[in-house]
């Protein structure tokens, strides 16, 4: 019985380098790997040895007759990938007709006498580790990882919500790293403010930056500023009990809350304030929201979306988990003519597909939310624009077939993440990243970065290792072609490095 992967999938390709017959695509080395929402096994091909469970980070792999309720789906899913694809040309043997394998390729030449480099990574989210892990798996560089918060693991801690805890798993892979013998980890130390980029760069051969996307994009409509209107990044740290937002920073005292915005951060914002508050009891998220959550008296959430459907920015695997939830109802609303034609045409397998057999109603806004139920609203061919009130929101005004006034007493921003400056690095403000070529800071020797800040909020987890790969390699280039500056102020023990960022700290 073949192996499927699922809604999960974290992307970072640990499963393909486990897999002895090259069975799950795409692979890094192929065109779609990066462009796809998850990776797929191959039932033809798959021979069940189950190599590629035990490698996934983030337990999203398991065997197709062990799938049930949700996941079920997913075997479907996986062959649906390859239903126009060959795995090979006929070998004319009685071998199986695996998928063909690609050339080996040997992109790094590091000399045998290579010293060891002092590197400092910046920031403990996803991208910093696959650097880190990359520098010591394949180099005996020494590292010093360095944190602003108190606690690692910077977006799979803050970011994940709280209801994936399979998601989050990945990051016990990471904290493997934390007590290697050539680590030393930093935390609550902020650069641009305990210790200054040219301090960093002074006592280090080299820097990677990999501090990510934490500012929120901005709707730029009248009434943005009222209270009441809370951007997706508060939100989604109040829930995941980020140290630096308030426990009081989302008020659950309205009935409906409008979410503007349909990638996965408004989904999993949809969810958690629908959900029972009983079924997050177990789970990673805060106490303080979650008793908030208990007395919260919202019963339905908006979903507001500028564009149709089949252009909708959350995933298939996320949408096909809201789908299959029976606990909270899920409605279309039908206030434009395109959107009903729109799923009635699409294929199974596209997003507007999904939606077929969801329910349709022309929502009448005038009416209050029904006390008994919990529901969410996928308002699509809408845009934001105002929010309307006096002190605080009381209503959103949206465009659509025809316009609306939508009675709320929250709206939540969801409408993506933007890069703020490091100081000390050159700043594009236009894109929320620091220039560069293959991860190097442009004009600025010695520094590199890596994640969101380097490319932009886009990708997932697994998406970091392909990036970070690519930002290392440029690094060692730099060092063995002699091209990094020499460190002016270089400590003789990294204990003393630790010293010295302490003491500023204190």
């Amino acid at each position: 019985m073949a192996y499927a992967i699922t809604q999960t999938c974290c992307t970072d390709a640990s499963c393909v380098a486990a897999c002895p017959v090259n069975c799950i695509h795409p692979t890094p080395n192929e065109p779609d790997f990066g462009k796809t929402e998850m990776l797929y096994v191959d039932p033809r091909t798959c021979i069940d040895c189950g190599a590629c469970a035990d490698a996934c980070p983030v337990d999203a792999v398991f065997p197709v007759d062990k799938l049930t309720g949700p996941l079920k789906a997913y075997a479907d899913v996986n062959a649906e990938y390859y239903a126009d694809r060959e795995p090979s040309t006929d070998t004319g043997t009685s071998s199986p007709n695996f998928h063909e394998w690609a050339p080996p390729v040997f992109d790094r030449a590091i000399p045998s006498d290579f010293a060891p480099l002092d590197v400092a990574v910046v920031g403990t989210g996803p991208a910093g580790m696959y650097a880190v892990e990359d520098l010591l798996l394949h180099t005996n560089s020494r590292v010093t990882l360095i944190d602003r918060l108190p606690v690692a693991g910077g977006l799979v801690r803050y970011g994940v919500a709280p209801d994936h805890p399979s998601t989050r798993k990945i990051g016990e892979t990471f904290a493997r790293f934390h007590n290697h013998p050539r680590l030393r980890m930093r935390l609550g130390v902020e650069v641009g403010g305990e210790v200054s980029a040219a301090e960093l760069s002074a006592r280090h051969d080299a820097v990677i930056y990999a501090v990510g996307a934490s500012a929120a994009r901005t709707l730029d409509i009248p009434g943005e500023e009222l209270p009441g209107s809370v951007a997706a990044t508060t939100a989604v740290a109040w829930y995941n009990g980020h140290p630096e937002i308030a426990a009081d920073a989302v008020d659950l005292s309205a009935e409906r809350v409008v979410v503007v915005g349909n990638g996965n951060v408004a989904l999993d914002v949809a969810r958690i304030l629908t959900t029972d508050p009983g079924e997050l009891e177990n789970t990673s998220i805060s106490q303080q929201a979650l008793r908030q959550l208990r007395s919260s008296r919202v019963r339905e959430v908006v979903l507001l979306g500028r564009r149709g459907p089949e252009h909708a920015s959350y995933t298939k695997p996320e949408l096909l988990a809201l789908t299959q939830r029976d606990d909270v109802e899920l409605v279309v609303d039908t206030h434009d003519p395109r959107i009903e034609r729109t799923m009635d045409a699409a294929s199974s397998e596209d997003k507007a597909g999904l939606l077929r057999d969801v329910p349709r109603e022309e929502v009448d806004w005038s009416a209050a939310p029904d006390p008994e139920r919990r529901r969410i609203v996928l308002r699509f061919d809408s845009a934001p624009e105002a929010l309307l009130g006096d002190t605080r929101v009381h209503a959103l005004r949206t465009t659509g077939q025809p316009d609306a006034e939508i009675p709320t007493g929250l709206v939540i921003r969801a409408i993506g993440y933007h890069g703020e400056p490091v100081p000390g690095l050159p700043f594009d403000e236009r894109s929320g990243t620091v220039p560069h070529s293959g991860g190097r800071v442009e004009g600025s020797p010695g520094n590199y970065v890596v994640g969101w800040i380097k490319r932009g909020p886009s990708g997932g987890i697994g998406t970091n290792r392909t990036c970070a790969k690519e930002t290392v390699g440029t690094l060692l280039d730099d060092a063995v072609a002699g091209r990094l500056p020499e460190p002016t102020r270089r400590q003789s023990k990294p204990a003393e490095i630790a010293s010295r960022l302490l003491l500023r700290k204190s």
